[in-house]
Order: structure tokens, then C-alpha cells, then sequence
């Protein structure tokens, strides 16, 4: 569904924020801005992904991949994640709430020997 919905965004002329860290660390923080998808790669590296003040108002794709690699996605309470993950010595957990009335954030993980974790910071910075 995650990368169905990142070639429609595409298609559409739209650009998903980017985040990339080889060897070093990125941090991005969308904090009041509307969320509108995201492709996070991190190769020996890690990315921090916030999303806990951001505003999303309808379903949404995330694209990420972690070689050798970590990338930690926070989410607000009030949205459902769904992940369907490809791994290879590494993995992908969703430890968010549930929320079946509000929109839902699809992750495409791709993991090998690195990791994506997805969490409920609950509006804490």
C-alpha cells in the first residue's frame, strides 16, 4: 500500500520530504507542518523521524530503508500505523497505538542488518 501510494504522490507532481544519513545522523522534526509522506534511507547511519506535532489530516506513506542502519519514526496518538516489512538480519517493529477512526500512516520498511522502530512519543519533544 506504502508504495502505491508514494507512486500516486509522485504522479501528482507532489514531493515527499526526504531524509538521508550515510555514515552520520539526521534528525527531522515536522513540527506544526502537514505531513504528506516521507522517504527515510539510512545506510550505516540513523535518522530520527518526528511526527508527533505534525498535522495529518488524511492517509499517508512512508518509505524507509535501514542498511546497517537505524531509523526511529515517533507518531502522535491519533493516527493507525501499518507496516509491511522486508527483512534480512534486522526488522521492523510498530509499537504505536491503535486508533481505528483516524488516518493511517503506511510504512514500507526494508531492513537488512539495520532496524526501524515506530513509537508513540505521546507529545513529548
Amino acid at each position: 500500500k506504502a508504495n502505491e501510494m508514494m507512486k500516486k504522490m509522485k504522479s501528482e507532481g507532489k514531493t515527499p520530504r526526504s531524509g538521508f544519513a550515510a555514515f552520520s545522523g539526521c534528525e527531522m522534526d515536522y513540527n506544526g507542518e502537514v505531513f504528506e509522506g516521507a522517504e527515510l534511507n539510512a545506510i550505516f547511519g540513523g535518522i530520527e523521524c518526528n511526527l508527533t506535532n505534525a498535522v495529518i489530516e488524511k492517509d499517508q506513506a512512508i518509505q524507509a530503508t535501514a542498511i546497517f542502519g537505524g531509523i526511529d519514526i515517533f507518531v502522535p496518538e491519533n493516527v493507525n500505523v501499518k507496516v509491511d516489512s522486508f527483512n534480512i538480519f534486522g526488522g521492523a517493529s510498530n509499537k504505536s497505538h491503535s486508533n481505528p477512526e483516524a488516518p493511517t500512516i503506511h510504512v514500507n520498511a526494508i531492513c537488512l542488518f539495520g532496524g526501524i522502530d515506530i513509537k508513540c512519543r505521546c507529545n513529548k519533544k
